[in-house]
């Protein structure tokens, strides 16, 4: 069988904004992409099919907690995480960066690597980036990422430059190695935090080392977003045009709009999934907080002109009620509307950067998360 080697074309431009093609062995994903979170080899309240029916064409999983269960190397016994979960196209696995930050009081961290104390059972796991190119070698994905220290903000501009200086060494760690595989691609990650000179001088030296693809890290971690876009504004010019650009754990529908105009290409987030888990729709009319006792009587859908089952056949009164009443059920449903929407709005982005009207396509959009949903008659 022959295999298909990675690759990224920009088909159209618009401004800065771009649509593209990623082409892998496992399948071809269009940019700018949106990736569902999978971080224990499920999209939470998902099945596969459903994901990959609302237009998902990648989803994302999570090298730390699949190391801790079932296991990276249970998983290549058993075929792999496509096999194991039952996904059919291309997969991106993270590489352990961002628990750095948010498990912080439960790592160590050395120049050769990070030891994790399992937040499950309390064993020690050592991740080094040639360790996490292993186990993302072995979950079979076809977009790995560099093991990088990903850190929160506000922060000092020292511990922003050691993060940042120590990420690129493990960059080169990392694409050694990853090694020669045509198939496959490995990312850099640029850090730098809240600081443009140590931004720019990661991407810089990221770029030299001729990656496969660059991914944008260490934002959406505290910091407004008026910062994050500042840092795009910098960081998206200094790398190069011809590789992908991934936008790591971002973001709200507003993030992904402002985001795109800036040159960025993919993104991941667990925003869609949690928010549905927690009773919030993300509808073209804005946010739609079904716990809200104004939906209790309201014999509407989300939205009637939606393709989407869960946003046209169900009434929020009844999305209301399971939400109230904690039901699986509700989550489920709004779980799928979200990821539809947010499947859609991708799709509305590329068909508008091709038709070169992305910024009147902006504007439309806003303006109806601003009208807002008519109130019940």
């Amino acid at each position: 069988m022959t295999k298909t080697p990675f690759s990224f074309d920009v088909l159209a431009t618009d401004g800065t904004a771009r649509r593209g093609l990623i082409k892998t062995n496992r399948g071809e994903v269009r940019t700018p992409a949106f990736m569902p979170v999978g971080t224990a080899a499920t999209v939470k309240a998902m099945y596969m099919d459903q994901v990959r029916e609302l237009g998902s064409d990648i989803i994302l999983g999570n090298t730390y907690h699949l190391m801790l269960r079932p296991g990276a190397e249970r998983v290549e016994k058993l075929g792999g995480l496509r096999k194991f979960s039952g996904w059919t196209g291309p997969i991106l696995t993270d590489s352990g960066g961002f628990q750095i930050m948010s498990l912080a009081g439960l790592r160590k961290l050395t120049e050769k690597s990070v030891i994790f104390q399992s937040h499950i059972d309390g064993a020690k796991y050592e991740m080094s980036p040639e360790r996490s190119i292993e186990i993302q070698s072995l979950l079979g994905s076809d977009i790995q990422m560099q093991l990088d220290e990903c850190i929160a903000l506000p922060a000092k501009t020292d511990e922003i430059e050691r993060a940042m200086e120590l990420s690129l060494r493990w960059a080169e760690r990392s694409a050694n190695a990853f090694g020669d595989q045509p198939e496959r691609a490995m990312f850099g990650i640029v850090q730098g935090g809240d600081n443009v000179k140590l931004r720019l001088r990661s991407a810089e030296a990221l770029s030299a080392m001729d990656l496969k693809g660059y991914s944008i890290g260490g934002l959406a971690v505290g910091e407004p977003q008026e910062v994050m876009l500042e840092m795009l504004d910098v960081t998206c010019p200094a790398l190069p045009t011809e590789k992908p650009r991934y936008l790591m754990g971002v973001g709200t529908p507003d993030d992904l709009l402002e985001s795109i105009a800036r040159g960025v290409d993919m993104f991941d987030c667990v925003m869609p999934t949690r928010a549905g888990r927690h009773g919030l729709a993300f509808t073209r009319y804005g946010k739609i907080n079904l716990k809200n006792a104004r939906h209790a009587e309201d014999s509407r859908p989300l939205d009637d002109s939606s393709d989407c089952p869960a946003t046209k056949d169900y009434s929020r009164a009844y999305l209301h009620h399971l939400v109230r009443c904690n039901e699986a059920l509700g989550g489920m449903l709004l779980t799928w509307n979200n990821l539809h929407y947010y499947q859609q709005l991708m799709a509305g982005i590329r068909e508008a950067i091709s038709n070169g009207r992305y910024a009147k396509f902006i504007a439309e959009t806003k303006a109806g998360w601003e009208k807002g949903d008519i109130e019940p008659i």
